[in-house]
């Protein structure tokens, strides 16, 4: 499905909901997520390590490097970057994420409150983690806050990505 096409049967406010840009977005690093940093060959340069609240990981040898808002490819360019700057030559680095921030849930399901992020996690797969819909829920459409504090309508649909750090919001509907 092309991002910003109309999800059948979503409806909002008597028109179809449409898929906005970043439904399906890659994941981006942010603060308090926890990484695995490998450096093949390099023992005391590997290690599990913290995206501290200003968003950068502070690694043994080359310092900090800001992680906040890039995708983990992004960040591991990174590193390599900075290993390169007279440490390391033809390092090889491998970043994978230990423990992802929370995403948030309230409204119209069962347990609202404040969920651990599962990798690939969809709108329905946070919504049955909350409890599922109560009998008032609007089943047809979410609100999700993201980074830049503004809440947007999606489907309630299995094409749209929850991110760590979300805040899903799922409406009453309108008999």
């Amino acid at each position: 499905m092309p991002v910003g096409a109309p999800v059948a049967g979503a409806q909002a406010d008597g028109g179809s909901v449409p898929l906005p840009k970043d439904a399906n977005v890659d994941y981006r690093l942010g603060s308090g997520d926890k990484l695995r940093v490998i450096v093949f060959g390099e023992p005391n340069l590997s290690g599990e390590f913290d995206v501290s609240g200003s968003g950068k990981v502070a690694l043994p040898l080359i310092g900090q490097v800001d992680a906040e808002g890039r995708t983990l490819s992004e960040f591991e360019a990174a590193v390599i970057a900075k290993l390169m700057e007279g440490y390391l030559n033809n390092p090889r680095v491998s970043v994978e994420v230990m423990n992802y921030r929370p995403f948030y849930i309230y409204g119209e399901v069962g347990n609202p409150g404040q969920y651990p992020y599962t990798n690939g996690m969809t709108a329905l797969n946070a919504i049955a983690v909350a409890g599922g819909y109560t009998y008032r829920a609007n089943t047809e459409r979410i609100f999700i806050t993201r980074g830049d504090g503004a809440e947007q309508p999606y489907p309630a649909s299995q094409a749209v990505k929850i991110l760590p750090g979300d805040v899903v919001r799922v409406p009453e509907r309108f008999f």
